[in-house]
This record gives structure tokens, C-alpha cells and sequence, in this order.
């Protein structure tokens, strides 16, 4: 049975706009799998629908064996726990610490009173350390979080969503806001997380060669439909054209054409 199966999935806003038109496609455990495509072809839209930050105005979606589309909101609040979310401007509390950061990933887990007060385990703190250790970011972890670079954030970010122990990862434009070096840092921590943890990693990636180098399979979209799903290495220029509807296939340079 796949881990995440999306059956028919649809999203339209203000009943005008289609932002997602009959998706369908699964993930099986352990995979890494890239959503490609151009700004607005519904690509964050599709991260929202799997996570219900946004419902879906149509379709199933199945994950780790329960029918999602439509749960109550306590049940919600379990999918949740076992979903982590990385976004691309982090979604950090800046004035806090790496560590108090990290932690939050265990606010699903608690009671409303466990969490306003802040009371974690002795357990959850030496978990968070360990996964501050993992993401290397030791040295940071008591310095608050506007004193970070961008890549120092989006691992926090990374961190945060680990603590919660999830299932899958859904990392919405991990890399957009980040330079070549911490993109790689950042790819990287993630396939590593993957291989190591036996955690599925769901990716919106804009970058295409960065999409086919780290993803073994790619899944194109294309206003809000699917237009290509298949192994990365099977990606050719006249694909990518036909995903971006532009030649910006053509600065790619290591897709074979």
C-alpha cells in the first residue's frame, strides 16, 4: 500500500480559479519525489491539500492508510503529527532560540495547556539536541533565530519538523530563497534524512537539475494538471518544454536532449 495516494485531487478558488484539475498519483514509503513546474502551476497548492492547510474541493486523498479528505479536526490534528512541513521562508519565531524552535515540533503532540506553557520532557529536549547536533547547528543552538543566516533557518526548520517524528516530509521551495552553497547543505540533510530515517520527502522544487539530481522520480505539473511522472533520468528538453511551456528547459545542462 502506498504511503500517500492522491486520487482525482481538484482545488478551485472563489469557484473561478482551478489551482489543481484532477491530480492522481502515490508515494510509496521511503521514496524521494520532486514536484516541478512554473510559478503559480499549483504546486504549493498541492503541498497545502496533502497537509489540509488548504481542503481539496474535490477528489480522495489517502495517507498511511486512512482516507484524509474529509477527518474531523482531532483526527486532523494526528495527520498532522506524522506530516512535517518545511516551507520556504521558514516559519521560524525569531525572536526565540534554535533549540525553543526546534521543540514547537512537538507542540502536536501535546495538550493546549502542555504547549502554552512550554513544558517538553527531558526525553524531547535530548532529542532536539541530537537532531540540532545532526543539522549541524550545535553552536547556534541557544542563539535566537534572527541572528541566523538562511540556510542556518531552513535547517531549524528541518529540525523542527523531524521532532515531530513524521512519516513524510513536505518541503514546499526549501531552496528558493538560498544560494548555491546552502542549497546543496540543505538537498543534501534532506536525502540524507531519507536514506537514514526511512523518511519519505515530498519536494517543490523550481530548479530542475537540482529536481533530477537528488529525486529519483519527478512528477510536472503544469496549470494544475499532471504532465509528466516518471524517473528523473528520463527527462528530456522537449519534456521540460512541454512542463514550463518556455525554453527555460534549455539552461539546463545536463538533461540529455
Amino acid at each position: 500500500m502506498p504511503l500517500l495516494e492522491l486520487i482525482n485531487v481538484s482545488k478551485t478558488y472563489n469557484n473561478v480559479t482551478k489551482a489543481l484539475q484532477n491530480v492522481s498519483f502515490s508515494v510509496e514509503e521511503g521514496e524521494v519525489v520532486s514536484i516541478i513546474g512554473p510559478s503559480g502551476a499549483g504546486k504549493s497548492t498541492l503541498m497545502r491539500c496533502v497537509n489540509h492547510l488548504v481542503d481539496a474541493s474535490s477528489g480522495a486523498i489517502i495517507f498511511d492508510g486512512q482516507d484524509i479528505t474529509n477527518v474531523s479536526k482531532k483526527e486532523l490534528r494526528k495527520v498532522r503529527t506524522k506530516t512535517g512541513m518545511i516551507f520556504q521562508h521558514y516559519n521560524l519565531v525569531n525572536r526565540l532560540s534554535v533549540v525553543s524552535n526546534v521543540l514547537h515540533g512537538r507542540l502536536g503532540h501535546k495538550s493546549t495547556l502542555s504547549g502554552v506553557v512550554g513544558h517538553y520532557t527531558e526525553q524531547e529536549k535530548e532529542n532536539a539536541f541530537k537532531i540540532i547536533d545532526m543539522l549541524g547547528l550545535t553552536e547556534q543552538a541557544y542563539k535566537p533565530c534572527n541572528e541566523l543566516s538562511g540556510g542556518q533557518k531552513q535547517r531549524v526548520g528541518i529540525a523542527r519538523a523531524l521532532m515531530q517524528e513524521p512519516k513524510l516530509l513536505l518541503c514546499d521551495e526549501p531552496i528558493a530563497s538560498l544560494d548555491p552553497n546552502s542549497s546543496k547543505i540543505i538537498m543534501d540533510h534532506l536525502i540524507d534524512i531519507n536514506k537514514k530515517m526511512n523518511i519519505t520527502v515530498i519536494l517543490n522544487l523550481h530548479q530542475v537539475d537540482v529536481a533530477i539530481k537528488y529525486a529519483q522520480r519527478v512528477i510536472g505539473i503544469t496549470a494544475g494538471r499532471v504532465v509528466y511522472d516518471g524517473p528523473s533520468h528520463m527527462l528530456d528538453k522537449k519534456t521540460i518544454y512541454e512542463v514550463y511551456q518556455s525554453n527555460e528547459g534549455e539552461l539546463i545542462t545536463d538533461v540529455k536532449g
